[in-house]
């Protein structure tokens, strides 16, 4: 047959085999995450936002695009996993899906899994700015600027936080960008241009006013708006995509010297006085004196001191005194409350070694008026703090960034459980007991038969003293799946809860309502690395 018969054979019989060959659009394989990001605080659509699935295993970038005009985006051809989902725009705060806090939902893709109609709400970033003045509207240059986060909770171990500090350029003016939400304070420390100082001699008097006498000044702490006293402070509430103006005037004052008696210690050794400025609980400078050489017992002089609250400590035993200084004084070497000082060694529960590097950490616990944290490091499983004040005091124990476990402290051979203890008028010895176990329990948090997604996971020890040290939390993944991790050998009741993210979770009568209704868990030496939960927990509603 001539190939002009047979082309138009085909063209009359219509053989599939004869058509021509069009290239056809490529289709998807795999499985797709897909949905609209809006902005939180409008809920208009983001665009051009870059969307990206993370290895849940790894965090690795597997895939990415950008949303378009109308805030949609689809991630195409993703094997059957669980992917971290991840959103990010100049303006908006990088954020990972349905994220609360250090938690957030991953996004589990595969049969009977609807992953195509997500709403990713994006949350622009606030700013603060200002501008810091000295006597006379002169612009403060240099000017430390500490920025300040209240506790969104009212936890009794909650505290205020540093949450970050910058500088003032030669305007006078500061900006922090990129804030989320939240109630903040400013504080502004610096030293006068032309300020000089000098000894004020051990008299305790300052110096007569002459040329020099007259530069021997300093700015106190300042808070916005414009006040040196910490309890009148104002509180400045940011929102998403706000833009709030602070703007601080300095006023300089006569600078302050404290005279402080350095005596030797038992062995010949010298002592030192330490005089640590605080804002806000928070530790915001240190300054370190020892005598001359060749004078054990003598006295030493902070000068330049701004007005404001410090803690001072000093002799030997030491003496910690808060001092809320206004005028130059020579110290009463009698002043403050003797520290006592503790020292531990740690143990862990199975008798497995110790990680190498080991960071020790005590959180003051005193609810009126909480001390600065105490930082040491663990030397072959011993550790200790010369100088610690009377009262209760939590334990941290951090591994390389993740804190161990602490089933209990023991003191005087006494176990108790958790990682609190109180520090009374003698020095203190203790050991905890850690946990290296590490545990991980997974599970699935369902209501009516169905998974739920973003519900907060609540691992509770039944024993409430072990819970700051051994509660584990998470959020349930978009199948209602949920992992936690570095779990102790314990008996625990686990609680499955919605909407409640933006409640004290921590706080004993919150959690204790939701218990009854929890699934009880048991962890033991030989439960393994992993415990699958054969029953699902219960969602229950705030």
């Amino acid at each position: 047959m001539s190939k002009f018969l047979t082309a138009l054979t085909c063209a009359f019989a219509l053989q599939p085999a004869c058509l021509p060959a069009f290239p056809q659009a490529a289709q998807p394989i795999g499985y797709s995450i897909a949905g609209t990001v809006v902005n939180s605080a409008t809920g208009s659509p983001v665009p051009r936002a870059t969307m990206a699935v993370l290895s849940e295993a790894d965090s690795h970038t597997i895939e990415s695009v950008e949303t378009d005009n109308d805030g949609r985006f689809s991630l195409d051809g993703l094997a059957a996993a669980k992917f971290q989902l991840t959103a990010s725009k100049r303006g908006f705060l990088t954020a990972f899906y349905d994220q609360h806090e250090e938690f957030n939902s991953a996004i589990v893709t595969g049969e009977d899994q609807d992953t195509s109609g997500l709403v990713f709400r994006l949350t622009p970033g606030a700013v603060l700015h200002g501008m810091v003045t000295g006597d006379g509207g002169d612009p403060a240059e240099g000017a430390k600027v500490l920025l300040f986060l209240k506790p969104s909770s009212h936890n009794p171990g909650a505290r205020i936080t540093q949450a970050t500090e910058t500088a003032t350029d030669d305007t006078g003016d500061y900006d922090f960008t990129g804030l989320a939400p939240g109630e903040y304070m400013v504080a502004v420390t610096a030293e006068p241009w032309y300020a000089l100082h000098r000894n004020a001699g051990f008299s305790g008097q300052r110096p007569d006013l002459n040329s020099a006498a007259t530069l021997d000044v300093t700015y106190p702490t300042t808070y916005f708006d414009s006040t040196t006293d910490e309890a009148t402070a104002t509180t400045i509430i940011l929102t998403g995509g706000s833009r709030e103006e602070a703007n601080i005037n300095l006023r300089a004052v006569p600078a302050l010297h404290l005279q402080v008696e350095i005596p030797k210690k038992q062995d010949g050794s010298p002592t030192l006085a330490q005089l640590r400025r605080t804002i806000f609980g928070t530790e915001a400078s240190i300054e370190q004196k020892i005598p001359p050489f060749g004078r054990m017992n003598s006295a030493v002089e902070f000068t330049g001191v701004a007005p404001g609250h410090y803690e001072l400590t000093q002799g030997d035993p030491p003496r910690i005194a808060e001092l809320d200084a206004t005028t130059s004084q020579q110290i009463d070497p009698s002043l403050g409350t003797p520290a006592i000082a503790v020292s531990g060694t740690l143990r862990t529960t199975n008798g497995s070694s110790l990680p190498d590097h080991l960071s020790v950490t005590l959180n003051s616990l005193d609810p009126v008026q909480p001390h600065a944290p105490l930082e040491s490091s663990c030397i072959q499983g011993s550790f200790s703090f010369a100088a610690v004040l009377p009262g209760k005091w939590e334990l941290v124990i951090d591994s390389s960034g993740n804190p161990l476990p602490i089933v209990s402290i023991a003191i005087g051979g006494r176990p108790y459980t958790g990682n609190q203890f109180t520090v009374r008028d003698q020095p203190l010895r203790l050991m905890a007991m850690v946990s290296r176990d590490e545990t991980r329990i997974e599970g699935f948090a369902r209501k009516q038969g169905k998974g739920r997604a973003g519900v907060m996971m609540v691992l509770v020890p039944k024993n409430l003293a072990a819970f700051p040290s051994l509660a584990r939390r998470d959020q349930s993944d978009s199948d209602g799946s949920f992992a936690l991790r570095n779990v102790a050998p314990g008996q625990y009741i686990l609680v499955a809860i919605e909407g409640v993210w933006d409640v004290d979770w921590a706080r004993p009568e919150m959690i204790r309502r939701y218990l009854p209704l929890g699934t009880p868990v048991t962890v033991t030496g030989s439960s393994g690395k992993l415990l699958r939960l054969a029953e699902a927990v219960p969602v229950q509603s705030r």
